[in-house]
């Protein structure tokens, strides 16, 4: 294992919704629009492909300066959301940090997200977890989750100054999606039952561990998967 990729929400930390609630404001705040989130389905989705949702069910253009729009409220509130937020890193994600930053041959960490990469900064940043990140891929880079996989991959040989085959990546994720992108770029996959997603769900999905939090298996587990 030369590089691991981890998501956020539902896999690093809960935000207690912040973004969630965020998306719903700040599109009201931008359109006038209420209620504009209810059936929305957030789990293993990415910001930009949420905010076409939106605009489609909605009505509204989807466009490059109405999307400037929304995401400048966005960060506004989701930092209002988090500041009160009661969220924090999940069982294990700390201590996983902390052993893969030590290892012997210590791996790349990066983040593979759905957040756009100033959300992820603030939310990261609130737990105090921001910096142990070396790159990632994150929305900006695309709405599709297994193109922004295969940015992060890219990343991270640009990182790592050489080329990176897919075998020699893990990705951690909480949702059928992670797994699915990881399986896109040909990395190993790590679904951890912290978000939405059942263990039998994500097994289902045929990653290569299924536990139900990092505090279950170990970084030589993660080595050997």
């Amino acid at each position: 294992m030369r590089v691991i990729l981890f998501d956020i929400d539902g896999t690093l930390v809960s935000t207690g919704g912040a973004g969630v609630k965020a998306f719903g404001e700040a599109f009201e705040a931008s359109f006038g629009i209420t209620n504009a989130t209810e059936k929305t389905t957030f789990a293993g989705r990415t910001d930009y492909s949420l905010f076409r949702e939106l605009c489609q069910c909605n009505h509204v253009d989807f466009s490059v300066s109405n999307r400037n729009l929304f995401f400048k409220h966005y960060i506004e509130i989701v930092d209002n959301y988090l500041d009160v937020s009661e969220g924090g890193p999940f069982p294990g994600v700390i201590k996983m940090l902390d052993d893969l930053s030590s290892a012997k041959s210590a791996p790349s960490i990066g983040l593979l997200t759905g957040n756009i990469e100033e959300g992820a900064k603030r939310k990261l940043s609130t737990y105090g977890l921001w910096n142990r990140f070396s790159f990632g891929g994150f929305a900006n880079d695309n709405e599709d989750r297994n193109l922004i996989a295969a940015a992060a991959l890219k990343k991270a040989e640009k990182h790592l100054g050489c080329h990176i085959d897919g075998s020699e990546v893990v990705v951690v994720g909480d949702t059928p999606k992670d797994v699915a992108c990881g399986k896109y770029i040909g990395a190993r996959t790590l679904a951890v039952a912290t978000g939405g997603s059942s263990l039998e769900e994500l097994n289902a999905c045929g990653p290569d561990w299924a536990v139900p939090n990092l505090n279950h298996l170990s970084v030589n587990d993660i080595s050997i998967i």
